[in-house]
């Protein structure tokens, strides 16, 4: 009964796995696919390397916290670890059938609580430490996306600008007798360094992904005891990597055509520091949310860009009669050229498309930016970067999966142990 029991637990991981990999590729890797840098299966091959070193390094201690921190071990009995990850995954189901990327992290935490509650076994302090680490860090994405968005993007956005590449940047030479890599003929020196800005912070979601994600799948395993630590790191990026090369096509091809409508600068941006974010918090082994700190970095990068219409002594001393508007666009992250121009921010899937910025202002002299306070307000303020129906459903369900998890979990556990 324990055999076909840890069997069961072997399999429900590998397909919590399965699914970790087919979502958190497309959201690492879309804009370098989508931008023709790589291909999906080179995405894929990257995701998977910089996944396994996030995992086999950061990553342990979140296994630690999530095997062992929040419940004892003990708690984990084969009959626990399959409970835990069943209910871990029938959230995420949830979640993948409205079409929300749900928090993985905060999800499968809720099973292992909802384990802790009904055998009294959980760890209160910890517990709070995790949870006051889900406030603090999209509160600190936002922060940052702000700070950004008004005083650091739109220099940035004047200076920067990415082109189409009609091919991969790196190309297979077939014209000698052995095969060798060669780069893209056409690529500029300027595309080669927004290139390898986009597929650094492309492999170093991957890094972050694996680091607070192994455990996820594969915690409550090394818990009870039926996989070591190493074993279950090797078990985790082997279920990764087969949802990467697999159903991770779809949303490469979805992300790397969409992407919400961000402009690449602005996507690096808030990329880069989701991943910091939640490799620091990993590094001290709490698991937290990769989706949810970036969609706060975005929320705060656009309300910053568009705040910029005012100074701060405006924003403090509104004038009377006059509500400020707190409205961010996606104008509002276009670069000051292209708003003035009324040309759209040119995101990843137009530049896949094949929709290029006017040549002739990328390559003269960087635009002036206007001062904090004489900036359009209209022009910030032309478009909405997000549905407002749509946002809402979105945190309703970040805290309704793992709401979900810990209830369907406490249910099981209390009736069963």
């Amino acid at each position: 009964m324990v055999s076909l029991l840890v069997v069961a637990g072997l399999i429900v991981a590998a397909f919590v796995g399965f699914n970790i990999g087919g979502s958190s590729t497309g959201v690492a890797f879309g804009p370098a696919v989508g931008s023709r840098l790589v291909r999906k299966a080179t995405a894929a091959a990257l995701f998977t390397v910089f996944a396994f070193l996030g995992a086999w390094t950061v990553g342990r201690k979140v296994i630690v916290t999530m095997s062992e921190g929040i419940v004892p071990a003990a708690q984990f009995s084969p009959v626990a670890g399959v409970g835990v990850l069943f209910f871990t995954g029938l959230s995420l189901l949830v979640s993948n059938l409205y079409g929300v990327p749900a928090s993985t992290s905060m999800t499968a935490v809720g099973s292992i609580v909802g384990l802790g509650l009904a055998t009294g076994s959980l760890n209160e302090a910890l517990m709070f430490t995790i949870v006051s680490a889900w406030i603090v860090a999209p509160l600190i994405g936002f922060g940052i996306g702000a700070i950004v968005g008004r005083y650091v993007y739109p220099q940035l956005a004047a200076r920067l600008a990415f082109t189409r590449l009609e091919r991969q940047l790196v190309q297979i030479d077939r014209s000698g007798s052995v095969p060798r890599l060669r780069l893209n003929e056409n690529a500029s020196r300027q595309d080669l360094v927004g290139s390898a800005l986009v597929l650094g912070i492309a492999c170093y979601m991957g890094f972050s992904a694996g680091a607070s994600n192994a455990a996820n799948a594969v915690a409550p395993l090394v818990g009870n005891g039926a996989v070591s630590i190493d074993q279950g790191v090797l078990l985790a990026v082997a279920a990764i990597s087969l949802g990467g090369f697999t159903i991770a096509r779809r949303t490469l091809a979805t992300v790397g055509d969409g992407i919400t409508d961000l402009p690449i600068l602005a996507a690096l941006i808030v990329s880069t520091v989701g991943a910091s974010i939640i490799t620091v918090l990993s590094y001290y082994g709490i698991p937290a949310s990769l989706a949810v700190s970036t969609t706060c970095c975005i929320i705060g990068l656009g309300w910053g860009r568009a705040s910029r219409a005012v100074t701060l002594a405006e924003l403090a001393t509104p004038t009377p009669g006059e509500t400020p508007s707190t409205e961010f666009t996606a104008d509002a992250l276009a670069a000051p050229s292209t708003v003035d121009s009324g040309s759209e921010p040119q995101t990843v899937g137009e530049i896949a498309a094949g929709e290029s910025p006017d040549t002739e202002t990328r390559q003269g002299d960087a635009p002036s930016v206007p001062p904090i306070g004489e900036e359009d307000l209209e022009e910030l303020t032309a478009e909405s970067l997000f549905d407002p129906a749509a946002t809402t459903r979105i945190i309703s369900l970040w805290i309704l999966t793992p709401s979900l998890s810990v209830v369907g979990s406490f249910v099981l556990f209390a009736l069963l142990l």
